[in-house]
Formats: structure tokens, C-alpha cells, sequence
């Protein structure tokens, strides 16, 4: 017959938890090969410890700069401006852009003047066809100044927004200067938060100061960049611009047009530079793009007209109630 153990009047002694930090004892790996021991194994573990191989890999920018680790960077890219547009509830944009030229009205005089004094120093020289250039120039940047406190003053309406009935929209930019700075700091001056989207150029940049310090990003590959700037906008704004204005706005009519993007309010600001920078209605004549295709944007000339064209855009599609962008401060 099995005998079955009395129980113990009283039941075994439990240990206290282990620290989680630290040990009673250091393991043997806490501490190098003595030199007592070996006396040339301080200076070998230190040859070791310093060899790229070594280094974690989340910390070797050796490796990940490798081609093989591109994927990985490509994932970073996107995932470390997503995870913080989560943690700061940001839901929706309204993307700006335009050219980095454009400055402030007052810089843009000074600019001139400056350009008028060297070329009145250079009559009669080999410089002065140049510099006679460089002024028309200038004064066509002070003609053009007006569109930065356009843009500006639509950052504030954005902003204002933001900060009452939609909190969750939020005005983004490229982060570099002029147009892009004038947004930036409109929704800077009341308060509101606002997103900059920089971009790592072979030349160091500097972003504006005007950026949301937690929403300021930088970008390493200009296409995670471009899918940040589409994946929460509920509007597009392209002001005057270059090249990246440009390469910006047809990626956004491309979207549309192939419905690879749900369409969204796009507004051409300064009909006349629009105009005569892209004609969109000899692309319809010539039936490279359709007529419905030249439907997918529209001109404005003020930032309320900016702003209230957006809001009855919405309105017509159905979503003013659900994007709550119908509030006009």
C-alpha cells in the first residue's frame, strides 16, 4: 500500500523577488580577463569592443547605410513620423505648398534695393547684363511677396480651426522657407500646432523656426516623405512655385485622376502664375487628359477664399459633418 506524506504544518518559504536591475553577485562577463592573468588582454578586449562588427545593430550606421539595409531604412523612414502623428492624435491635414524663393514682403524690398545698389556700382562692366537680370528677378520675388501673407494668413484660419472645433487638422508643410515657412508660422502666431516634413539634401537645410517641435520630421527618401504628405490630407494648397511645387502637385492630380487617392479639394493660388506655368486646358484640347481631369482643381486668390472653398467643397462631397472642417473662425 503507498503511503501517502503527511502535509507539513506549514508550507515551504518562498523567496523574495529578484531585483530586475541588479544581482546580489556580478556575473563573470561583467568584468574583463584580469591582466594578472593575461597581461596583453585588457588592450585585445578593447580592440574588440571597438570594432564595428561589435556594435549593436540598431547602432551601427556603417550597417545600416548598407545597401542591403535599405528596406530597414525605408521602414524607419515612414514608421517614426507615423508613430508620432499617432501619439499626438494628428488625423487629418491640409498640405501646403509652394516655392522656397518667396519671402516676406520686407525681406523681398530689401533684396531689391540691394540688387538696384550693385547694379548702379556695375554700370558700364561685363556684370551688368547679370546683375540687371538678378534685379528683374528680385522685383518679380517682391511682386510675388504678396502670396507669402497669403499663406500665412490661411495657416492663422487653419490654426484657429484647429484650435476650437478641429483639433485633429493640422496645417503640414515641406518645413523649408518661404511659402512653406509663411503656414507654418500663420498657425505658429495663433498657437496651434502645425506639421513640417523636411527633407535630408546632400547640402545641409535648416528648417523653419515655426514648426510644432514634436511634428518637425526629416525625411531621409522623398517618397515616404510624399506618402506622409497624402496619407492624412483632406486638401491640398499649392501656392507658386518650382520643381518640388510642381513634382508635388501632379503626383496629387495623378492620385486622383487614377483614383489611386480619394479625391480632395486641390486649389491653385494666383490663377494668373498658374496659368501661364502649366496650361491645362491646351492639355484637354490636345486629349492628353480629359475634360473631367481639369475638374480636379480650382483657382483662389485670398486665404478666405482658400478656406471657404475647401469648406463648400466638403459640404458638396458629403463630409463637412463627419471632417467637422465647416467651422469658419
Amino acid at each position: 500500500m503507498i503511503e501517502i506524506p503527511e502535509k507539513p504544518d506549514e508550507d515551504p518559504p518562498i523567496p523574495a523577488p529578484a531585483d530586475p536591475q541588479e544581482r546580489r553577485e556580478p556575473l563573470p562577463s561583467e568584468h574583463p580577463k584580469p591582466t594578472e592573468e593575461d597581461s596583453q588582454a585588457l588592450n585585445r578586449v578593447e580592440n574588440l569592443i571597438h570594432s564595428p562588427s561589435y556594435r549593436l545593430a540598431n547602432e551601427d550606421p556603417d550597417f545600416l547605410s548598407e545597401l542591403d539595409t535599405r528596406g530597414l531604412r525605408l521602414q524607419m523612414d515612414y514608421l517614426k513620423p507615423e508613430l508620432s502623428l499617432r501619439r499626438h492624435a494628428v488625423e487629418h491635414t491640409i498640405v501646403v505648398f509652394g516655392s522656397t524663393r518667396l519671402c516676406e514682403p520686407a525681406e523681398a524690398r530689401r533684396r531689391v534695393s540691394e540688387a538696384r545698389a550693385r547694379l548702379e556700382s556695375a554700370r558700364g562692366t561685363a556684370d551688368a547684363f547679370i546683375l540687371a537680370r538678378r534685379l528683374a528677378i528680385a522685383k518679380r520675388v517682391l511682386a510675388n511677396s504678396c502670396y507669402y501673407e497669403i499663406a500665412r494668413e490661411f495657416g492663422r484660419l487653419v490654426g484657429e480651426a484647429n484650435k476650437t472645433t478641429d483639433r485633429s487638422t493640422v496645417i503640414a508643410t515641406g518645413g523649408g522657407p518661404g511659402i512653406m515657412e509663411a503656414a507654418n508660422r500663420g498657425a505658429f502666431e495663433v498657437g496651434a500646432r502645425n506639421i513640417g516634413l523636411n527633407i535630408a539634401l546632400p547640402h545641409e537645410q535648416y528648417p523653419n523656426p515655426y514648426q510644432t517641435p514634436d511634428l518637425c520630421f526629416q525625411f531621409r527618401y522623398f517618397a515616404l516623405r510624399k506618402m506622409h504628405f497624402l496619407q492624412r490630407a483632406r486638401a491640398l494648397v499649392a501656392f507658386p512655385g518650382g520643381y518640388g511645387t510642381l513634382d508635388e502637385l501632379f503626383e496629387v492630380l495623378t492620385l486622383v485622376q487614377t483614383r489611386k487617392k480619394r479625391p480632395i479639394p486641390v486649389v491653385l493660388v494666383g490663377e494668373s502664375f498658374w496659368r501661364r506655368a502649366v496650361d491645362f486646358d491646351f492639355l484637354v484640347e490636345e486629349g492628353v487628359i480629359d475634360p473631367e481631369d481639369r475638374e480636379l482643381f480650382w483657382f483662389a486668390e485670398t486665404a478666405r477664399e482658400i478656406f471657404d472653398s475647401i469648406h463648400k467643397w466638403e459640404r458638396a462631397a458629403g463630409e463637412g459633418a463627419e471632417n467637422n472642417f465647416n467651422h469658419v473662425p
